[in-house]
């Protein structure tokens, strides 16, 4: 049997292959999750215990079980920077809201995206002091007069929160800067008693264990808890280990940070490089969760003022700008299992883009590279082609001498080869090549933040996103048409028919492929139809005219 007809129908099978993995990662998550409906969650929580790493004894922490009903809401502020619409209430100064004003929900035309909000769906930041007497998020704070609105020319802006009693003097603080989307939260604490006091903070976001909306079963990432330390590394913790108790992670470090992520977004608690830190998971009931991170004591003397402060990424998943804020943040991002060639191919994109300033145009020169690259396996390829092709009235002539002596055909075929110096295999390697390739090629255009949106020309306006009108599935199945003609027609007439139906098979299974892996493929192949034409041409030629 012709090794490049498997081989093309193996093409078709990883492509089947990923919509399975798709189709079972987008499964997997809606199971992660208790059955219990959300629209009446109960978001409080519990105060988390003391840090198990606290240098010294603490207080007992806050009532072990925590008030019911949904979560208590005060007065709402709401900040505005260049890059955020962000609501904080006034009860547990908890960031309840964010919208990030230079991305769009998905679909055409969409309004500002929503990533955080405290609505049927919770998704909140939450943050507050360990100890007795200590805010938490369950506590009520007095918002503080100031300007809400990043001022024209103005590098940051602060919302204050106050929580007072007879002993303790609490301000927490939030700083939006501008162009960032890093928002600091610390906790300014005065000892205004007689005793020495002692506390630790905690920071988790806290959200429900689904999906985000309007997400394709096709481009279904992983959503849930992350841990990074430098031991460790990267570590995924899934919901469903974390409900049943086992989640494995570093609880302890003196690195790395936490993270909660979904496809193209996330918000992760950074704490400061070198400080010990306590990592915590926990599922919550109504199928919620959290994730964060509680930082050792520190005493607080009578009438001195302590600062405890972390810093909160909540955005996209842009590598350049997670790269630079912490070691391994960038990793959020998932190529899967071929990291390896994703990430060289994003980095050549990018590169291609910056000087096109067209994420389409950038695909296009990526195609055009990788052909050069592999053009002596190609020119191969082609030739061993080309001469099958030459070489098919002698092969049918064959079919029709042998054809009801399979073994004896084979054998036949193999001496024909052998005569006129030709190997069947010498079409096949081009293509495992581009297998893992065009496999990459789809995860780096499924997880990049870069790419989502992206407009191309006319009527494609998001390459990371299917062909709304189905014109390049079409013409990618056109161009397969084509190369099927320039190629030697199998003998077999099974393979034959296979052959004649595998263009019409693999558009219908690309019209649910990004844009700009269509595009990569599309051009792949009419740059392919272009060099198998001009060797077949060149082959005709020398039979035409042999050398003497």
């Amino acid at each position: 049997m012709d090794l490049k007809k498997i081989l093309l129908s193996c093409v078709f099978v990883v492509s089947v292959l990923l919509l399975w993995d798709r189709y079972q990662a987008q499964e997997a998550g809606s199971l992660s999750t208790t059955k219990a409906s959300v629209a009446d969650s109960r978001l409080t929580g519990d105060v988390p215990d003391r840090p198990a790493l606290a240098t010294t004894e603490l207080p007992a922490a806050a009532a072990a079980t925590a008030p019911t009903g949904s979560l208590a809401s005060g007065e709402r502020l709401t900040v505005a920077t260049d890059v955020f619409e962000a609501d904080i209430d006034s009860n547990g100064g908890d960031l309840r809201r964010v919208v990030l004003l230079r991305h769009r929900e998905a679909g055409v035309g969409g309004k500002p995206l929503t990533l955080l909000d405290d609505g049927p769906r919770p998704y909140v930041a939450q943050s507050g002091l360990i100890g007795a007497d200590m805010p938490n998020h369950r506590s009520s704070f007095e918002p503080e007069p100031g300007q809400l609105k990043l001022a024209d020319e103005a590098a940051a802006v602060e919302l204050a929160l106050r929580h007072a009693s007879d002993t303790l003097d609490v301000r927490k603080v939030y700083t939006f800067r501008r162009d960032e989307y890093v928002v600091n939260v610390r906790f300014e604490v005065t000892n205004r008693g007689t005793q020495v006091v002692d506390t630790a903070g905690y920071f988790h976001v806290l959200r429900d264990g689904l999906s985000p909306d309007g997400e394709s079963w096709l481009q279904h990432t992983y959503t849930g808890p992350v841990v990074y330390t430098a031991a460790d590394k990267f570590r995924k913790i899934d919901f469903d280990s974390v409900r049943s108790g086992k989640a494995d992670y570093a609880r302890q470090a003196r690195d790395g940070w936490v993270a909660l992520i979904q496809h193209y977004f996330l918000s992760a608690w950074l704490p400061k490089a070198g400080a010990l830190r306590e990592y915590y998971i926990d599922a919550l009931p109504d199928g919620l969760y959290r994730a964060g991170v509680k930082t050792p004591a520190v005493r607080i003397e009578p009438g001195a003022t302590e600062t405890i402060a972390m810093d909160l990424y909540i955005g996209p998943q842009e590598q350049d700008r997670l790269a630079e804020l912490a070691d391994g943040l960038d990793l959020v991002t998932d190529y899967g299992w071929l990291t390896i060639i994703a990430k060289p191919l994003f980095w050549l994109l990018s590169l291609f883009n910056d000087w096109t300033d067209n994420w389409g145009l950038a695909i296009i020169l990526l195609t055009l590279l990788v052909k050069a690259v592999f053009y002596p396996l190609s020119a191969a390829s082609y030739r061993s082609m080309a001469k099958m092709r030459v070489l098919a009235p002698k092969l049918q002539a064959l079919k029709e001498r042998f054809g009801d002596d399979k073994q004896r055909m084979q054998v036949e075929m193999m001496n024909l080869y052998k005569t006129e110096k030709i190997n069947p295999l010498g079409g096949c390697l081009p293509i495992l090549v581009q297998i893992p390739v065009f496999i990459a090629l789809y995860y780096a255009l499924i997880a990049s933040v870069e790419l989502r949106h992206a407009p191309f020309y006319g009527w494609i306006t998001d390459l990371s996103a299917p062909d709304p009108y189905y014109i390049l599935p079409v013409l990618m199945g056109i161009s397969m048409i084509v190369q099927t003609r320039l190629n030697p027609t199998p003998p077999d007439p099974i393979q034959a028919r296979i052959m004649q139906i595998m263009p019409i098979v693999f558009s219908v299974f690309f019209f649910f492929f990004a844009a700009g892996l269509v595009l990569y493929w599309l051009v792949n192949n009419v740059i392919s139809i272009a060099q198998q034409w001009r060797m077949n041409v060149v082959m005709e030629r020398e039979k035409a005219n042999p050398r003497r």
